[in-house]
């Protein structure tokens, strides 16, 4: 779903959500992730979406490998599948005492073509990492969770404790103010909407923000950190 950023830091325009991202939304959310198509269809009609707009979006998802379908029934794909998991971390992210070491992964492959490195800037940040400079990517060592195995034949990885201040390097790889000034704006969406439909809009605003949620240790937070 995408968020507009008006004009005024941290505020947010949510715009109504497409057929796809209400089914999305409404997957990724149940576990199984998996519902017949006729709860979707009572499901997406808060939305003023039409049983015929929701089977044409629902074809064309099959179609982009999106869902899978088994009789009257649609699932997330294999890939949806991973996203939900990342979902479901980012609401509840397991996180371990800090002692001031920092994760470092280095990438090595050479040759790799513009997808295979967007798709690799983007499995990077999804773990929560973020670039210091081309090829090098950092966060503090305080996240219960392991690196992919498979990362190690495109990178390196290491322990390491920087020289520089790590608030000060927190604050140069992430963006800390403007993420909770958003965060603040999309609570606020969530309290004022009264409407079933805009506060489903809401809070799948607010899950996605989550995501890029770094999970910093306390001590690196500005103070009255909105996030996890």
């Amino acid at each position: 779903m995408r968020m507009n950023m008006s004009a005024q830091p941290g505020e947010v325009d949510l715009p109504p959500l497409s057929a796809r991202s209400v089914v999305l939304s409404l997957l990724l959310g149940t576990h199984p992730p998996e519902l017949p198509v006729k709860e979707l269809v009572r499901a997406v009609e808060p939305f003023g979406v039409g049983g015929s707009t929701l089977r044409a979006a629902l074809s064309r998802m099959v179609a982009a490998g999106d869902l899978r379908r088994t009789d009257a029934v649609y699932r997330l794909s294999d890939r949806l599948l991973a996203r939900q998991r990342r979902q479901d971390e980012a609401v509840e992210a397991r996180t371990r005492a800090w002692d001031g070491d920092w994760e470092m992964v280095v990438i090595t492959a050479t040759g790799r073509g513009p997808a295979e490195r967007a798709d690799l800037r983007t499995r990077l940040t999804a773990l929560r990492l973020a670039e210091l400079r081309e090829g090098v990517w950092l966060r503090p060592a305080n996240l219960s969770r392991s690196l992919p195995d498979d990362l190690e034949h495109v990178a390196q990885s290491y322990t390491a404790r920087p020289a520089r201040p790590a608030s000060e390097l927190a604050a140069q790889l992430w963006p800390l103010d403007t993420w909770a000034a958003t965060a603040r704006s999309l609570l606020a969406h969530v309290a004022e909407a009264h409407r079933p439909a805009d506060r489903f809009t809401a809070f799948a605003a607010v899950v996605r923000h989550l995501l890029a949620d770094p999970v910093l240790p306390p001590e690196l937070l500005p103070e009255d950190w909105p996030g996890a």
